[in-house]
C-alpha cells in the first residue's frame, strides 16, 4: 500500500498517537482477548470508535484492532501527527533510551523505544554533538544519544535488508508483535518489506495474496522471496525471508521461540512450504 493511501486511510477519522513505547491492539475491548497487533511509540492510529476506556484504531497499514484508552493521545482537529514534519530522527538500533538529561549515568531512562521509532528533534547542541533533544508525545523534552538514530530513512537493496535481518536474530517471538520487543513472523516480514519501501499487508494470508508480489517456485527463489508456510496456499500460517543456499530468516515459536534460521529441506519446514512471493 503507498504511503500516501496508507496517511489517507488515517486522516479520514480522528487520530491519536501511541505514547507507550508498544501498545497492544486486542480483538475486543478488553486485556483477555487476543492480541492482534500492535503499534510503536510516536506512531498515527485513527479512532474508529471508541467505549468504556477503549478506543477501536487502524493503523497506517489499514488493520484494526482494540486499544485502551492510556496507550494513545488524542490529537485535536489542527493538530499535526507526530513526527510528520521538521526534523526526525529515527531509532535505528534495537532499543534507544530516552534519558532526562543528556547523560546516561546520573538517571534511568525516562523511556526505551524500539527500533524504527520516530523522534521529533528539538535541538541539536554543537556543544555536545552526541546528543539529540527529542519532543516527547506528551509534550516535554528528553535526550536520545545521536549513534542510536538516522536522519536517513532510504529504501534498502535486497543485500541490505539480508543483512539487516540478522541483527534480529534471538530477539523473541511474541504473538501479535510488531517490534524489537517480539515479533510475530509476519510482523517480522512486514517490517523487512517496510525497510526495501513497500507496506505490505499485516498477515501472512493476505501478505501471500498481495497484488505487489509475483509468485516464484521453489527451485527459482532468490535471497529476498519471502517463503510461506501452512496446510495449503488458502491456509497461510507462517513467513520468513529466504536468505539463500537453502536457508529463511523467521519469528517462530517452533523449537526456540525466538527470531532465526532454518533451512527449507527440514523435514518440518518442508512439509508445510505452500508458496513463495517475490517483490514486483
Amino acid at each position: 500500500m503507498p504511503l500516501v493511501l496508507a496517511m489517507a486511510l488515517l486522516a479520514a477519522n480522528p487520530l491519536a498517537v501511541v505514547r507507550k513505547p508498544v501498545a497492544n491492539m486486542y480483538s475486543a475491548a478488553t486485556e483477555q482477548a487476543e492480541v492482534v497487533s500492535q503499534a510503536i511509540y510516536g506512531s498515527s492510529v485513527a479512532l474508529l470508535e471508541e467505549k468504556d476506556g477503549w478506543a477501536r484504531v487502524r493503523t497506517p497499514d489499514d488493520y484494526s484492532g482494540w486499544m485502551p484508552e492510556t496507550s494513545f493521545r488524542r490529537l485535536a482537529a489542527d493538530q499535526k501527527p507526530y513526527a510528520a514534519e521538521g526534523r526526525v530522527a529515527q531509532v535505528e538500533v534495537l532499543f534507544a533510551n530516552l534519558y532526562q538529561e543528556p547523560d546516561v549515568t546520573r538517571h534511568q531512562p525516562l523511556l526505551t523505544v524500539p527500533f524504527e521509532t520516530r523522534l521529533e528533534v528539538l535541538a541539536e547542541p554543537k556543544e555536545n554533538p552526541r546528543w539529540l533533544e527529542i519532543r516527547l508525545v506528551d509534550g516535554g523534552a528528553t535526550w536520545v544519544q545521536r549513534g542510536d538514530v538516522t536522519f536517513e530513512t532510504i529504501a534498502m537493496s535486497v543485500p541490505a535488508v539480508i543483512a539487516l535481518s540478522r541483527s534480529f536474530l534471538g530477539l523473541p517471538y511474541l504473538w501479535g508483535g510488531t517490534s524489537t520487543f517480539g515479533f510475530d513472523c509476519s510482523g517480522f516480514v512486514q517490517m523487512l518489506c517496510r525497510r526495501r519501501g513497500a507496506l505490505i499487508p499485516r498477515d501472512a494470508q493476505p501478505q501471500a495474496g498481495w497484488s505487489g508480489f509475483a509468485p516464484v517456485e521453489r527451485h527459482d527463489l532468490r535471497p529476498g522471496d519471502l517463503v510461506y508456510f501452512g496446510q495449503s496456499v488458502g491456509k497461510i500460517t507462517h513467513t520468513g525471508m529466504y536468505l539463500g543456499d537453502g536457508q529463511f530468516i523467521s519469528a517462530t515459536a517452533h523449537s526456540q521461540p525466538v527470531v532465526h534460521i532454518d533451512r527449507l529441506d527440514d523435514p518440518y519446514w518442508s512439509q508445510l512450504f505452500v508458496a513463495a512471493r517475490r517483490m514486483k
